[in-house]
């Protein structure tokens, strides 16, 4: 009944202005207020401020700059097998499977259409159908910056406006068509074993997706809009691609027969930046 009721309110809140208004705080510089918010916000959530650059809640000029916090070098082992590829995030694996056809698993008894997912690009839906994805939530506690899967360089980037829904548990499990309805950013990549996408995909109280080519992406206009990248932009396995400013979730897609999954990575699996999710196949 709970789960129905926080579901519900979602529909009825302004999510947009409800998010910007929060990203206006959590940038906001006024000493009391970073303060307060990152206080606040270390009291209720664990978090290991040893790990981060700084390690000092008073040196963050604002929450946010606390929230996208960087790691010290080291803190996430890369996997070094060849042809692994990692958690692009911290966080936990909402679902990780192959697609049966056109269809991603959300939670149970819910999928959903890759086609819708990608924006309708019907190229790239044809590119990833039957093959695999995995989806991984950043929940407010865990480090906020997203990483390449595998190395790869970037083709185009897609950004396609939407709703913003929480991307928790709870609201995967009763929103149908979650992930294909919130703001995302569709990033498209070709790696030596074939194509990958990531995707950043936007949430409730999210106040902006970042990326280390082109800064600030969201939030943006309501329309769709498509990035052609015809100079180089080449990451290594590992490397950062992103960051959000107030969690989210992060899909990886790879074409069929192309990627096979760790069997022990279930629904819930804890994750970290760096841990092997799987190989590619040959």
């Amino acid at each position: 009944m709970l789960d129905k009721l926080f579901v519900f309110i979602q529909y009825c809140l302004p999510q947009h202005i409800l998010s910007r208004l929060a990203g206006l705080l959590a940038d906001s510089e006024i000493p009391w207020l970073k303060k307060t918010l990152i206080t606040l916000f270390s009291k209720h959530f664990t978090i290991n401020i040893a790990e981060a650059v700084p390690a000092d809640y008073d040196k963050y000029n604002s929450f946010n700059a606390f929230f996208t916090r960087p790691l010290t070098p080291g803190a996430r082992p890369i996997d070094p097998t060849i042809n692994s590829i990692i958690s692009p995030a911290d966080g936990a694996v909402s679902e990780i499977g192959y697609l049966k056809n056109d269809r991603i698993i959300q939670a149970k008894n819910h999928d959903y259409s890759l086609l819708a997912l990608l924006g309708g690009d019907q190229y790239l839906s044809e590119l990833f159908n039957g093959g695999a994805f995995a989806t991984v939530y950043l929940s407010p506690k865990d480090y906020h910056r997203v990483h390449m899967p595998f190395a790869g360089q970037l083709q185009k980037t897609h950004y396609v406006p939407g709703k913003l829904f929480s991307v928790n548990q709870v609201t995967a499990n009763n929103v149908p068509g979650l992930f294909a309805n919130n703001e995302r950013l569709i990033c498209y990549f070709i790696t030596e074993h074939g194509p990958m996408v990531v995707i950043l995909v936007g949430a409730m109280i999210v106040a902006g997706i970042e990326t280390t080519w082109s800064g600030q992406v969201t939030p943006r206009s309501k329309r769709v809009n498509t990035v052609d990248f015809t100079r180089k932009v080449s990451l290594l396995k590992g490397d950062e691609i992103g960051r959000f400013k107030l969690g989210s979730t992060a899909i990886v897609l790879f074409p069929a027969e192309t990627a096979i999954w760790n069997k022990d990575l279930v629904n819930g699996s804890a994750v970290k930046m760096g841990q092997a999710l799987g190989v590619f196949n040959g």
